[in-house]
């Protein structure tokens, strides 16, 4: 029987949550866009870049044109839109693939809550922590169909050892996914994945050996880039143009010379691995973060990686979630934002659009007089119609001022704010922890700073730095669900050299959450590696598994299999690799309970 090789896959032409994105292989039903392929199906070799091999150029050129017609390199391409909640190697004027991807980890880091519990393309989900297998199953089904799918091609193709930088870009582009989807999730097939494994039968690695897998071939990636240095001027320059045909992740895609943006995300990614595994392995961590700091990470907003309004179209997705009226502002974000008078909390977000009237008809908040957020947790209404359904009445997100906002993978905040964590737990940064912590702040914006608008942000956060103490505020719910509840942010924002270890830690990362938005997956790890920002707690907590008791944090993603072969696989591999129960409550490996933050 003739084999097929995948290369684009699954041009969904309706938002589906199908019981078929488990950590197996989708069935043929979904593969509506074949590609064949010689009967060949390469695999095992993902991890293996020999950049010191000599090639001539018109092998080189044989390499790439062989490649481009069986439609490999495209993959690089695919994959960064996958990266970027979108599918099928394209930019879509709707946001259903980033729902997909992100909504249920938008309510669990809390920046927005479901204001609905019934889905016409999803199972209902009551509140925040119940268990709703469609949702569960999104970002991994994403990260199987969109990145990991598009990858596997030009990772195992032995054509692909001849452009030793494409094979690095892609396997840069895997890792990058494969630590959100481990930090989700915990174990999964890793290496199976990569290496293109066939069948029905898959073992799963733990969240450890793929950390430290992840950081190797890091290791690697950065030789191959910085190997090209010293490669021939022909072969720089047309690698170069190559290369650049096939980035979307970068605004400067068009001035980019040689890998050294490239070698700084690589790099960038490596710090933020190093800290989460900090209470693990602190050692571990130390080194990691200073190999990448020594070695060079995103240290201007022109390093940055994301996608930017002038390679997107549309809006930017996180808006359509809630334009549709399935997302709305979370109170704990609200309360964060007011209590430390930040610019997000007059432009982020509108006022509520109607007038709250309590269960005796007085209007408890009149029309568009105040930014408001809802509880997480709250057992909400039904319907995506204000008039049925008050919870729709809660605050959206702001188009005019979000709308063209650029995608972020990792922001040149992030950066020195991880930066600024690592220089106060004593490593060599290049930098005090004020310095990096200051710079964190002011370059936090979510807004293009190439823009006025984005400039005109930048200047409104230098001021907000000046804030020495928290503002007093109650978070007061206009539909009376709960009771008036003073915020649990009393930090200020500026540093203060006489504050603990612990407070500034708390500053750092509460600042890091404001500058990842809306990037909740790592908002969401930070959250449970630190404890911070500090949070309203989840309501209803009783609605989730049963592993977890009324103030905690969900810990995890379940896995998301149904299928017998997958249940099979997760018995013999996942829950040993997991060590623990396949339960909200257990922990991840870095994930560490009883260790002090620092």
């Amino acid at each position: 029987m003739k084999k097929i090789y995948i290369a684009f896959f699954l041009s969904f032409t309706a938002f589906s949550f199908s019981g078929c994105l488990d950590f197996d292989e989708p069935t043929d039903d979904f593969q509506e866009t074949d590609i064949k392929l010689p009967d060949v199906v390469y695999q095992g070799k993902a991890d293996s870049i020999d950049y010191l091999k000599e090639y001539s150029m018109e092998q080189v050129k044989n390499a790439v044109n062989k490649l481009k017609k069986e439609r490999t390199l495209e993959q690089l391409n695919f994959a960064q839109y996958g990266l970027l909640g979108h599918k099928n190697g394209e930019w879509s004027s709707e946001a259903h693939e980033y729902q997909r991807q992100f909504a249920l980890t938008e309510m669990l880091a809390q920046y927005g809550v479901m204001p609905h519990y019934d889905y016409a393309y999803g199972s209902e989900i009551k509140s925040a922590y119940a268990v709703s297998r469609s949702w569960l199953e999104g970002p991994n089904g994403h990260f199987l169909d969109q990145v990991k799918k598009g990858l596997t091609g030009i990772l195992n193709h032995p054509t692909s050892d001849t452009i030793p930088e494409f094979k690095a870009t892609g396997l840069l582009l895997y890792d990058f996914m494969a630590a959100y989807n481990t930090d989700l999730y915990g174990p999964f097939p890793y290496q199976d994945f990569k290496n293109n494994k066939q069948g029905s039968s898959f073992t799963y690695d733990a969240t450890s050996s793929i950390y430290k897998t992840i950081v190797a071939n890091i290791d690697t990636i950065v030789k191959v880039y910085k190997h090209y240095e010293q490669r021939p001027k022909e072969y720089q320059k047309f690698i170069q143009r190559q290369i650049n045909g096939f980035t979307v992740v970068n605004p400067n895609r068009s001035k980019l010379k040689g890998f050294d943006t490239w070698r700084r995300f690589a790099n960038s990614l490596k710090l933020r691995l190093a800290m989460h595994i900090v209470k693990v392995e602190p050692q571990l961590a130390k080194q990691w973060a200073e190999e990448a700091v020594k070695d060079g990470v995103i240290e201007s907003h022109d390093q940055e990686f994301g996608a930017y309004p002038n390679n997107y179209s549309g809006a930017n997705p996180i808006l359509k979630l809630y334009d549709w009226g399935d997302m709305r502002l979370s109170a704990s974000f609200e309360s964060m934002l007011k209590s430390l008078n930040h610019p997000y909390a007059h432009d982020l977000y509108l006022p509520n659009q109607d007038k709250f009237v309590d269960a005796d008809g007085n209007v408890t908040l009149k029309q568009e007089s105040a930014v408001v957020g809802l509880r997480a947790g709250l057992r909400v209404g039904k319907g995506q119609g204000a008039e049925s359904n008050p919870y729709l009445l809660y605050s959206k997100l702001n188009a005019e001022f979000v709308g063209k906002a650029p995608i972020y993978l990792i922001k040149l905040a992030e950066v020195q704010f991880l930066r600024a964590e690592g220089a106060l737990r004593g490593w060599n940064m290049g930098g005090s922890a004020e310095y990096f912590y200051r710079n964190g702040v002011i370059n936090s914006g979510i807004l293009d700073y190439n823009t006025d608008k984005g400039k005109e942000l930048q200047a409104k956060l230098e001021k907000y730095y000046e804030l020495d103490q928290a503002v007093d505020f109650t978070y007061i719910d206009p539909l009376g669900n709960v009771s008036p509840s003073p915020s649990v942010t009393k930090i200020g924002v500026k540093w203060n050299e006489g504050d603990s270890k612990e407070m500034k830690l708390e500053k750092i990362i509460t600042q890091k959450y404001i500058a990842l938005f809306p990037n909740s997956f790592e908002a969401w790890t930070e959250m449970r590696r630190t404890g911070y920002p500090k949070v309203f707690p989840v309501l209803n907590v009783s609605d989730g598994d049963g592993s977890l008791n009324d103030g905690d944090l969900i810990r995890r993603l379940l896995f998301p299999n149904t299928d017998d072969a997958s249940l099979k696989d997760i018995k013999r591999t996942g829950i040993p690799a997991l060590g623990g129960p396949d339960r909200q409550g257990t922990r991840l490996w870095w994930d560490v309970k009883g260790v002090p933050n620092i």
